[in-house]
C-alpha cells in the first residue's frame, strides 16, 4: 500500500489504528509528524472519512503551518475542510460563532500581554494594591495559572478564604476585578480563549453536540505540553466518538514553567482505560551511541513511560567530555574545535550548535567566536552586548570614563527614571550647542540655564552620581566600580521590583557583565576603565557576523527542542548550573530535577553525529569564582560511551563517572572572560603578514620570560604560537597578544 510503504511497523500501527483513543509515545526523532500526516491521509483515502470531520491541533503557528502544507500535499482536493490549527486558533473560531451564549459579543477583542498589563495597572491603582509587595507581573501569572487549571474567580476566592493566606485573598480580589474589567470591555486574554471555550462547551449542550459531531477524528501533537484547560477541551470535543489520537513524548516535557501538565500524558490510559498505546522508539536522527547516552540519563526519572530509543544507523563516534579549569577555557576549546572542523573540511559552520542552560552563558562563546572570526547566530535571545541592561550599564561606564559620548549620557539620564522630561533635555542640548560644549558639561551647569527652571534640581543628582563615581576611579577596580554603580543607581533593585517577565534573565546578564569586568582585571597588568571599555567595544561593535546561512547556532536548551544538528556542544554541564541550583535546593526537588533531566535528554538528542559535553571546575558568577562539581547528568552516562579513560585525565576515579579527556591547552593561558584588546586588531594584519620569529627561535615574553618557539599555526585572524618557556612551561597564544620578541 503506497501510504504505508516507507513506514516502520510501529509507525504503520499509528497510522492504521484509527478508532477509539490512541496514545502514540513518540521518542525524539522517531518521525511523529510523518505519522500524523499519513494518518490523516489514511483516514480520508482508506477509511472514507470526510475531511470535514477531522481536527488536527498543535501548539505553534509554525508547526500548524508545516502540518497544513504536508497534509495538503498528501490529500489534495478537500484538505481545506480539515481544521489544522493551534489550540488558540481553534478556540477563536468556535468563540466567534457562539460566545454570545455565555454573555460576550462575538466581536470580542483579544488582549495581548501588554493590554493585560495595562488593565492590571489600573486595577492595582483602583484596589490600592501595593505593587512593591504584590507585583503586577506576579498577579497576572497567578491569574494565568488559575485559568490554566480552570479555576474561576469564585473558586479562587473560596480557596483563598480556606487557606487564611492574606496574599491569596488579595490575588482573589484582583482576579475577580480583572475578569469584570475584561467582560465590561468585551475582551478576552489568551488564557480566556481556552477557558471560555471550555465554559461554553460545558454549559451549552447544543454547541457541544455541534462540535462533537463535526470533529469525529481528533489528533493532538506535542501532547506532553498541554495544560489542564487544553486537556479538558480535548476531552469535551472527543466525548462522543472517542476517536482521539494524542502524540507526544513525556521525556521531552520541559515547559512546566509555562503551565504544561506532564500528568496529562502520563495518566492518559487512566482517563481512557480502553486506549491503545503505541511506542515509536526507532530514531532516524542520531547514532546509537548518542541514543544510548540519552536512554541512560532519562532512565533515572521515575515519572515516565518506559521506552528505549534505538536506531538502524551505525554506532557512530563516542561522546567526548572536556573538563576545563575555567569557563573561558571551555569557550576557547569550543571555538578552536569548530575552527579545526571547518579548516579540515569535516564540517561547515552550520553543522554546529552550542547549547546551554541560561542566556547569560552565551557571552563567552560570542566573544571567542568574534575573536576567531566564526559566524554565529543567537536563537531565542539577543546578542549579549546588544541587550538593554548591558547597553545601559556600559553607557554609565562610558559617561564615568570621559562623558564625551553624548549618546551614552542621553541614554542613561533617565535610567532608572528621574523624571527629567524631553523638553528639559532639549533645552539643555540647545544650551550645549550654543556654548560649544558637550551635553554632559551642559548638565553640570544646569542651574545656569534659565529656561529649565526647577528641573535643574532633577539633573543635579545625576551629575553628582557621575562625579562621585569618577572620583573613585583611582581606588576601585572595574568590577567593584560596576557593582557600586549598580547599587547606587538601584538598577537591579528596579528590575526586582518591576514587572518584566525577563527580569531574572536580565539580572543574570548583569552578573555576567560583572564577571566580564573581573576577568578583564585578572588578565591585565594595569587594568583601567578605559581599557575595559575598549576591549568590550571590540566584541560589541563588530557587525555582519550573522549574515549568510553558514553560521554556528547558539541557544538555550529550551529553544533547541524540535531542532537537530550534526554536532552539538552541551556547555556548562555542572551541578548548580545544569541542573540549576534552584532545582537542587527546591522544596519540590524531586520533580524539579526530573524536569531538568528531561531538558538534558532533549539536549543530547539534538545531536545527529557528534556530541561533546563541556564543563568547568570553576566559573565566575557576579565577579566571584564558584567551584562546581561535574553535572550529575554527565555521571549518569556509562564510561564506555565516552572517548578516552580516566587515566588519560591523570585522575583516579572515586565514583562511577564517565571518562574525562585530557584538558586541552587553551588559546591563551589567561583567565576566563578575557577578550582581545582593541589594539590587537590594529596590528593583526601586520602579524598575519609576517612574524619576526619562526619555529626553533628563542623569544621573550613580558610575563612568561624566555622560551623556544615549538609551533606556529595560522587560525582565524591571527597566528597561534606554541612556546616552550624555560620556567612557565608550554603555552599557546595568539601572536598579536603575546608580543613575543626574538632574542
Amino acid at each position: 500500500m503506497g501510504l504505508l510503504e516507507h513506514l516502520n511497523e510501529q509507525q504503520k500501527l499509528g497510522v492504521t489504528t484509527t478508532e477509539g483513543p490512541v496514545l502514540i509515545l513518540a521518542g525524539a526523532g522517531s518521525g511523529k509528524t510523518r505519522v500524523l500526516t499519513h494518518r490523516t491521509a489514511y483516514l480520508i483515502e482508506e477509511k472514507g472519512v470526510d475531511p470535514y470531520h477531522i481536527l488536527a491541533i498543535t501548539f505553534t503557528n509554525k508547526a500548524a503551518g508545516e502540518m497544513r502544507e504536508r497534509i495538503d500535499a498528501m490529500v489534495g482536493h478537500g484538505s481545506e475542510s480539515i481544521w489544522v490549527s493551534t489550540f488558540h486558533s481553534t478556540c477563536v473560531r468556535i468563540l466567534r460563532r457562539f460566545i454570545d451564549r455565555i454573555g460576550f459579543g462575538t466581536n470580542f477583542t483579544i488582549y495581548d500581554a501588554d493590554d493585560s498589563k495595562t488593565v492590571m495597572k489600573e486595577i492595582c491603582k483602583r484596589l490600592e494594591i501595593d505593587t512593591k509587595l504584590y507585583k503586577e507581573r506576579a498577579l497576572l501569572a497567578a491569574i494565568s495559572s488559575a485559568k490554566d487549571e480552570l479555576v474561576t474567580p469564585e473558586e479562587f476566592a473560596r480557596r483563598a478564604a480556606l487557606s487564611g493566606d492574606y496574599a491569596k485573598h488579595r490575588q482573589a480580589e484582583v482576579y475577580r476585578e480583572y475578569q469584570v474589567t475584561l467582560r465590561r470591555n468585551n475582551a478576552l486574554d489568551f488564557d480566556d480563549l481556552i477557558a471560555k471555550t471550555v465554559e461554553l462547551l460545558q454549559t451549552d449542550a447544543e454547541v457541544l453536540s455541534c462540535y462533537q459531531e463535526r470533529f469525529r477524528y481528533i489528533m493532538v501533537d506535542e501532547y506532553q505540553d498541554t495544560n489542564t484547560a487544553q486537556f479538558t477541551l480535548i476531552r469535551l470535543l472527543a466525548g462522543k466518538y472517542q476517536n482521539l489520537c494524542v502524540v507526544g513524548d513525556d521525556d521531552q516535557s520541559i515547559y512546566k514553567f509555562r503551565g504544561a501538565n506532564i500528568y496529562n500524558i502520563l495518566n492518559f490510559e487512566r482517563y481512557y482505560p480502553e486506549a491503545f498505546t503505541i511506542k515509536l522508539e526507532q530514531n532516524y536522527r542520531s547514532t546509537q551511541n548518542i541514543l544510548d547516552a540519552a536512554n541512560h540519563v532519562i532512565a533515572h526519572n521515575a515519572g515516565r513511560k518506559e521506552k528505549t530509543l534505538w536506531t538502524a544507523n551505525e554506532a557512530g563516534d563516542k561522546l567526548t567530555l572536556e573538563q576545563f579549569d575555567t569557563a573561558g577555557e571551555e569557550a576557547d576549546y569550543v571555538a578552536r574545535d569548530i575552527l579545526a572542523g571547518k579548516r579540515e573540511g569535516r564540517r561547515s559552520y552550520g553543522d554546529y550548535a552550542v547549547l546551554y542552560r541560561t542566556h547569560a552563558q552565551s557571552r563567552l562563546f560570542e566573544e571567542r567566536f568574534i575573536v576567531s572570526n566564526i559566524p554565529y547566530r543567537i536563537v531565542g535571545g539577543v546578542n549579549f552586548y546588544a541587550r538593554k541592561e548591558i547597553k545601559d550599564l556600559l553607557a554609565y561606564l562610558k559617561t564615568i570614563d570621559n562623558a564625551q559620548d553624548d549618546l551614552a549620557v542621553r541614554r542613561i539620564i533617565n535610567v532608572p527614571r528621574r523624571g527629567i522630561g524631553a523638553t528639559t533635555l532639549n533645552r539643555i542640548s540647545d544650551y550645549a550647542i550654543a556654548h560649544g560644549i558637550g551635553f554632559y558639561e551642559a548638565l553640570k551647569c544646569a542651574e545656569e540655564i534659565p529656561s529649565i527652571g526647577k528641573s535643574a534640581g532633577k539633573v543635579r543628582p545625576f551629575v553628582n552620581l557621575i562625579q562621585t563615581m569618577r572620583s573613585k576611579l583611582p581606588y576601585l577596580g572595574v568590577a567593584e566600580l560596576l557593582k557600586e554603580l549598580i547599587e547606587e543607581t538601584g538598577y537591579v533593585r528596579e528590575l526586582e521590583a518591576g514587572d518584566e517577565e525577563d527580569a531574572e534573565a536580565r539580572i543574570e546578564n548583569i552578573d555576567e557583565l560583572i564577571s566580564k569586568a573581573a576577568a578583564y582585571e585578572e588578565g591585565e597588568e594595569t587594568p583601567t576603565l578605559s581599557g575595559f571599555l575598549e576591549e568590550v567595544a571590540l566584541v560589541a561593535d563588530i557587525d555582519g557576523l550573522e549574515e549568510g546561512s553558514d553560521h554556528v547556532v547558539l541557544m538555550t536548551l529550551h529553544s533547541a527542542k524540535g531542532l537537530e544538528f550534526p554536532k552539538v556542544y552541551l556547555a556548562g554541564m555542572e551541578d548548580g548550573l545544569f541542573p540549576s541550583y534552584m532545582s537542587i535546593v527546591s522544596d519540590n526537588a524531586g520533580e524539579e530535577l526530573e524536569e531538568e533531566r528531561r531538558l538534558a535528554y532533549v539536549g543530547i538528542t539534538r545531536a545527529k553525529e557528534e556530541l561533546c559535553m563541556t564543563c568547568a571546575r570553576q566559573r565566575m558568577v557576579r565577579g566571584e569564582t564558584q567551584y562546581n562539581k561535574m553535572s550529575r547528568f554527565v555521571q549518569e552516562i556509562p564510561t564506555e560511551l565516552f572517548e578516552g579513560s580516566m587515566d588519560d585525565a591523570g585522575s583516579k576515579r572515586t565514583e562511577r563517572r564517565p571518562a574525562v579527556r585530557p584538558k586541552r591547552q587553551t588559546m591563551r593561558q589567561q583567565p576566563s572572560g578575557q577578550s582581545l584588546q582593541a589594539k590587537a586588531f590594529a596590528t593583526a594584519n601586520t602579524a598575519r603578514g609576517s612574524l619576526s620569529y619562526g619555529v626553533g627561535d628563542r623569544v621573550a615574553h613580558m610575563k612568561f620570560g624566555e622560551g623556544t618557539v615549538r609551533g606556529i599555526i595560522e587560525g582565524g585572524r591571527d597566528f597561534e604560537v606554541t612556546v616552550d618557556f624555560d620556567t612557565a612551561g608550554t603555552k599557546k597564544m595568539f601572536a598579536t597578544f603575546a608580543k613575543l620578541k626574538k632574542i
